[in-house]
């Protein structure tokens, strides 16, 4: 069977760590790339026997491409702190692993929950990102969000699903949402026209109607709404952003 490291990156992540690392202890390797954190993420990722590298942060993507080549094994699992290894998912990856099948990388689909409830509806039902990959043929695109793996080979689609743990209350998801929606906003600049009326109104209610009502975010409740609410809501702080930007302003 071949070995394989995994792979979590933390900036403080006191309340995530000792479950994400206690679900991939099954690796031969476990790294985690740490973001000079001011809790106690260090010491909880020492104490469960994590290898743990320190490097400043730029961003997701270059975090992540900056420890990948320096895994010991060809094969990676890379999780978010957020994120759990089920054992059914453990159980897949190591058959193929095993196995003489083995593609270059995995798509892995993802059970989402947000404000302490799962979110199975709201556009998330079709959540999955690349988190099973072959260390020389992955890298990340160079985006400040949303990144995800470029792969020179055969990508696969795993049937298990990930856990993800995302925010448990508003107050921890309205600390990230300013750097989100700037970030965001540098993105998207160089490939936006003039800001209008379309982009700071009309795009931002689609976005509540897509996700509320196309993509059955009714049917999750209050989350659902909150949900579509706070995605049409940063469609908007983008596009007022990208205006910033352009008329020359800093943000």
């Amino acid at each position: 069977m071949s070995e394989i490291t995994a792979i979590i990156t933390t900036f403080n992540e006191e309340e995530h760590i000792s479950e994400a690392l206690r679900s991939v202890a099954w690796c031969d390797e476990v790294i985690v790339v740490d973001s000079f954190s001011s809790d106690k993420t260090v010491e909880l990722a020492k104490a469960e026997g994590a290898q743990v590298l320190r490097h400043e942060y730029e961003s997701p993507a270059k975090q992540k491409n900056w420890i990948i080549p320096q895994a010991k094994h060809e094969r990676i699992v890379l999780l978010d702190a957020d994120e759990r290894c089920t054992p059914e998912l453990q159980n897949e990856i190591q058959g193929l692993l095993k196995s003489d099948q083995l593609l270059d990388a995995y798509w892995i689909k993802r059970k989402n929950h947000f404000l302490g409830q799962e979110v199975k509806y709201s556009g998330w039902q079709d959540d999955k990102v690349i988190r099973f990959f072959h260390r020389d043929r992955c890298r990340y695109t160079e985006t400040l969000v949303h990144e995800e793996i470029a792969c020179d080979g055969k990508i696969g689609l795993l049937k298990n699903k990930l856990t993800h743990f995302t925010y448990s209350s508003m107050g921890q998801y309205m600390k990230k949402f300013d750097r989100y929606t700037s970030n965001s906003a540098k993105d998207r600049a160089p490939n936006t026209g003039r800001v209008t009326l379309y982009h700071l109104w009309i795009k931002p209610a689609f976005r509540f109607f897509r996700h509320y009502i196309l993509k059955l975010g009714i049917l999750d409740g209050k989350v659902g709404w909150t949900i579509a609410t706070l995605s049409a809501k940063s469609v908007a702080d983008r596009y007022k952003k990208i205006a910033l930007i352009k008329s020359g302003e800093t943000i």
